[in-house]
């Protein structure tokens, strides 16, 4: 199987690959590739010399595996096939929250520091707060997202699929698409949208439906559809309780919290919380939803109007969390920032994102006048489609497209 590598995640994991005291948890909304980047794993390891015998794979998904559903039966399973080999052993368990508490099994392996666990699983299980109860300080979580701007048109490549000359249609095609690894490889649009309502059916049976024991299906679809709807606006509980209300659904500010906890489990959103600049604190209330893939909007909408504002902002988001930043929002008295990123080195950037201001100086004064009200000498950046980039007051204009098809970093 052509396995294409992921290196923003691979070069982040690698330090860890002989970490016998540490489980290596890969998380992410289903379908993303975190099954994929396993076995780029594995395929490393054995390029660096680590003899296959020494990997022990387990996809309890399979139907080999069907039967494993308890500690008892997994720990069995992981001993028998560790017989005889000597040195670390290396264990990949794909799907574990098939099994009934696999916590306190990869627990009791770590600690005999003779294996190099990685693990991935539904997201509603393995960030519900049981594995952190039980495993606090000895995981480390690695979020993996679905396919950024730069993966999309280089798996394309990887695959042998065309590429637009035009950089901007090749975006359209981003945004209506979507960047599930499985759909780059269907050449219809009206495959890969099938493609993605099958993710979010699977979504809500096995991630939601039966954790959570949602009973009224279509109360649930009303509050997630209004979610995907307004996908990178500024939005609180109580607004969607009332706009709910207006439109004939009397939905409790509790449930809409509940269903929202779920969709944030699940991740097919990711939360933006919204930060002060002059206190220096966050704000409580309103926060922004992005998608966790822009697909999951066109296609569970008829529309293929492009609303640029939120989506350039969603893509934008996605390919700085997939870049390991920290990201919010930014308020500077009564302006907004779109992104205040912080990367692993706390040092600090920040993002304004458009469409393109070559339209008026008021368009352009709109984006760079919340960037000229901080005051600190951390880079600012006007993120923008227009190829004619301007300079101001040592604010940096750049072209997102060439940006992030160049994997460059703010």
């Amino acid at each position: 199987m052509k396995l294409y590598k992921r290196d923003n995640y691979l070069k982040r994991i690698r330090g860890f690959y002989d970490a016998t005291d540490i489980i290596k948890v890969l998380t992410g909304v289903r379908r993303c590739g975190k099954s994929s980047l396993m076995l780029t794993i594995v395929d490393e390891l054995i390029a660096k010399g680590v003899s296959a015998e020494n990997i022990i794979y387990f996809d309890l998904d399979r139907r080999e595996y069907r039967k494993v559903t308890d500690d008892d039966q997994l720990e069995r399973l992981i001993e028998e096939k560790s017989k005889g080999i000597e040195g670390i052993k290396y264990l990949f368990i794909d799907e574990v929250q098939n099994v009934r508490n696999f916590e306190l099994v990869l627990n009791g392996f770590r600690m005999e520091e003779e294996y190099s666990i990685f693990i991935t699983g539904s997201n509603s299980y393995l960030l519900s707060g049981e594995l952190s109860t039980k495993l606090t300080g000895r995981y480390v979580e690695f979020e993996i997202f679905t396919l950024n701007f730069e993966e999309y048109q280089n798996m394309k490549k990887f695959f042998g699929k065309p590429i637009n000359t035009n950089p901007l249609q090749e975006l359209n095609s981003f945004i209506l698409e979507g960047g599930f690894p499985r759909a780059v490889q269907f050449d219809d649009l009206e495959d890969k949208r099938s493609y993605t309502l099958g993710v979010i059916k699977e979504i809500f049976e096995k991630d939601i439906r039966r954790r959570l024991k949602i009973r009224d299906r279509d109360a649930f679809e009303i509050v997630r559809n209004f979610i995907i709807n307004n996908y990178g606006s500024l939005i609180s509980i109580n607004g969607i309780v009332d706009n709910l209300k207006k439109h004939g659904n009397s939905i409790s500010k509790a449930t809409v919290s509940r269903y929202i906890q779920a969709l944030l489990d699940a991740k097919i959103i990711y939360e933006c919380t919204k930060f002060d600049m002059k206190s220096k604190k966050m704000i409580k209330g309103e926060k922004k939803y992005y998608l966790s893939d822009l697909s999951f909007y066109y296609a569970l909408n008829t529309d293929n109007q492009f609303n640029y504002g939120p989506s350039l902002e969603n893509i934008v988001y996605l390919y700085t969390k997939s870049h390991n930043y920290s990201v919010s929002v930014g308020r500077i008295g009564k302006l907004e920032c779109d992104f205040i990123l912080r990367d692993s080195k706390l040092n600090y950037s920040y993002i304004q994102v458009s469409y393109t201001i070559a339209l008026s100086k008021d368009t352009e004064d709109r984006e760079y006048r919340p960037l000229e009200k901080i005051k600190d000498n951390y880079p600012k950046y006007v993120a923008t489609t227009d190829y004619i980039l301007k300079k101001r007051n040592g604010i940096e204009h750049i072209n997102i497209i060439e940006f992030m098809t160049e994997n460059k970093l703010f």
